[in-house]
């Protein structure tokens, strides 16, 4: 079962990732600042490093140029409760700088240890529970501090266990005589004298100096949460603009896409229509072929009124005097089909003759070529 996160927990871990959020943007913004400001801004993160040697105390200045030399000067006396002991050796600025106890690679023990990832949020936490593992001093016996190294392929931490036994840290801040009062850490140097970036001074025991740049970071936040309003906004109007035309397109789009549709089933009904109407013509004889069979099948002294193709059927209405022989002489044709005479046969007083009205169905070609070819394949099988 795994555990849940209190909400003091869960409030940490949320403030540690503002905290590094605001560490990016931060970074990000300064770099567009001019050079003279970054630099202002970086010296804000100096720190003065003393080091005792003999009965003197060396000053160096630790800062983005790495760590130059100040001054060699004699370890200075108290000079009140509250008075600063380098007041007036030092320049101004360099006199507001936080000072840190440097101790020489000889006085502390190194220990690379591999942690979870876990264990980077509360590093010096999980890191006490290693001093008695990891070397031969009790935990109350020594100072201590760490550092994250690197991280494995795995997510492993690799991180670096500093102690100095207590002692040996209680001489060296002794040596700085009344300069001991205003350390704002303790740092160690590594092999080759330089500080490795670690805090061995309890925090209660630490000194607090006024930062003489916190107006300039406090206008550097404001100015990035100004920033990050800003772009933001700008974002979120672009986002908005890009929808709003990608909306007009697509409408735009849908009723070109939507006219061609509608255009192209009008083109393909224009289209099946004229050749149903094509088939339908192909499909039964034309008038031309239904006259002139008609005109060499009919008797002499026939003579007609009307001829007349609908639906599918011919009617003929004329005056004959051979009326009663006329569906035999029709009979056989291949326009047509099935003669007959509709109603009786009535004399015309005037010519003697028979008005008659007479009625087939038209045979349709293709009927027609399927049954010669029909006809054709049955006379081959038959030879």
């Amino acid at each position: 079962m795994s555990a849940s996160l209190s909400p003091l927990a869960r409030f940490e871990s949320a403030g540690r990732g503002l905290r590094g959020f605001l560490a990016w943007w931060g970074a990000g913004l300064s770099a567009w600042l001019p050079a003279g400001w970054r630099q202002a801004l970086a010296a804000s993160s100096d720190r003065l490093l003393l080091q005792a040697q003999g009965d003197g105390l060396q000053l160096r200045r630790q800062g983005g140029n790495g760590v130059q030399d100040i001054a060699n000067l004699p370890v200075p006396p108290a000079r009140g409760e509250g008075i600063d002991p380098l007041a007036g050796v030092l320049t101004r600025h360099a006199a507001e700088l936080p000072r840190w106890l440097l101790l020489p690679a000889s006085s502390g023990l190194r220990r690379t240890l591999l942690l979870p990832a876990a264990a980077r949020e509360r590093l010096r936490e999980v890191l006490a529970f290693e001093i008695e593992r990891q070397t031969p001093f009790a935990i109350g016996d020594v100072l201590y501090d760490g550092r994250v190294l690197g991280v494995r392929d795995d997510g492993q931490l690799q991180a670096e266990l500093v102690v100095v036994p207590r002692l040996r840290a209680d001489a060296a801040s002794a040596q700085l005589g009344a300069l001991s009062g205003w350390l704002a850490g303790i740092d160690l140097a590594d092999a080759d004298g330089k500080p490795l970036g670690i805090n061995l001074l309890p925090t209660a025991q630490r000194q607090q100096r006024a930062n003489p740049w916190r107006i300039w970071n406090i206008a550097l936040a404001a100015v990035a949460l100004l920033a990050l309003a800003l772009g933001l906004s700008q974002v979120l109007d672009n986002r908005h603009a890009a929808a709003a035309r990608l909306q007009a397109e697509v409408a735009k789009r849908s009723a070109q896409a939507r006219s061609v549709s509608q255009q192209r089933q009008r083109l393909v009904d224009a289209v099946e229509g004229g050749a149903y109407l094509q088939a339908q013509r192909n499909a039964r004889p034309s008038a031309i072929e239904v006259m002139d069979e008609l005109a060499r099948r009919l008797p002499d002294g026939t003579y007609l009124e009307k001829v007349s193709i609908e639906g599918g059927q011919l009617t003929v209405i004329g005056l004959s005097n051979q009326a009663a022989a006329l569906v035999g002489k029709l009979e056989g044709a291949k326009q047509w089909r099935a003669p007959a005479l509709s109603g009786a046969l009535q004399q015309d007083p005037r010519t003697r003759s028979d008005r008659f009205t007479l009625v087939a169905q038209l045979n349709d070609a293709s009927a027609d070529a399927n049954a010669q070819a029909a006809g054709k394949e049955a006379a081959d099988a038959a030879r």
